[in-house]
């Protein structure tokens, strides 16, 4: 099993995520940070250094981007013999003890979506304009692209290495959420068996979130692009 987890900026909150989890049996990470000027890369080297070979860092350089940053980690996952691929975010909103849950729920689907709109999911932290906007964001992709996932922009998935390989991954031009909007999308078309497992999302203790209005802007247009293309 490898988790992805792309970084910019979050040098603080990788020192505390990496440990726990390499506290899981069995887990390689792979950390993809996004030339962050902020020093994470170094933490992570050195957090690498002393992992006995189960985290490796992957320096990226060139347009900066979430999707970019997944696009590479995912291309070089593909590449190994691991069997189940998962991707969370580094400021610690995602859970490593859900990363279990969605591991184990693996074992009967393709792409499993940490999801908040599930029973046994929950918020926790956010502040209510955040709620509504991810309410109508979630609802408008399900209503342009026919998506049948409560939680179409969760970035907490764990797919199979499989799925990942019959995707186009280097067709894949978004970012942000409508980065993972796109990879849903492709997912269903590839026939893949989707489910989504209860999560617990927790607002970001530390730095900034990475929402601005050029990430809500694609995420808008986005879905259209996905339905023309399908076509």
């Amino acid at each position: 099993m490898l988790v992805i987890v792309p970084t910019f900026n979050e040098r603080e909150n990788v020192a505390v995520l990496v440990p726990r989890l390499l506290a899981i049996d069995g887990l390689k990470v792979l950390i993809v940070d996004d030339g962050s000027p902020d020093g994470t890369g170094a933490v992570a080297d050195s957090l690498a250094a002393a992992s006995g070979g189960r985290l490796t860092v992957m320096h990226r350089s060139g347009p900066r981007g979430l999707g970019r940053s997944y696009v590479d980690g995912m291309q070089a996952a593909v590449l190994t013999n691991v069997r189940r691929v998962c991707q969370m975010d580094a400021d610690l909103s995602h859970d490593p003890i859900d990363l279990v849950r969605l591991i184990v729920a693996g074992a009967s689907a393709d792409l499993v979506i940490g999801s908040r709109y599930v029973a046994g999911g929950t918020l926790q932290n956010w502040p209510r304009r955040r709620v509504w906007l991810s309410a109508v964001a979630n609802w408008y992709v399900r209503a342009v692209t026919g998506l049948r996932i409560r939680d179409c922009t969760s970035g907490f998935r764990c797919w199979s290495r499989d799925l990942l390989a019959r995707l186009p991954l280097a067709e894949i031009a978004s970012d942000g959420y409508a980065f993972q909007v796109e990879m849903a999308f492709e997912a269903r078309r590839a026939g893949a068996t989707i489910v989504e497992a209860p999560i617990t999302f927790v607002e970001r203790r530390q730095g900034s979130s990475k929402l601005s209005w050029g990430v809500i802007a694609e995420s808008i247009w986005m879905p259209w692009r996905l339905i023309t293309r399908r076509h």
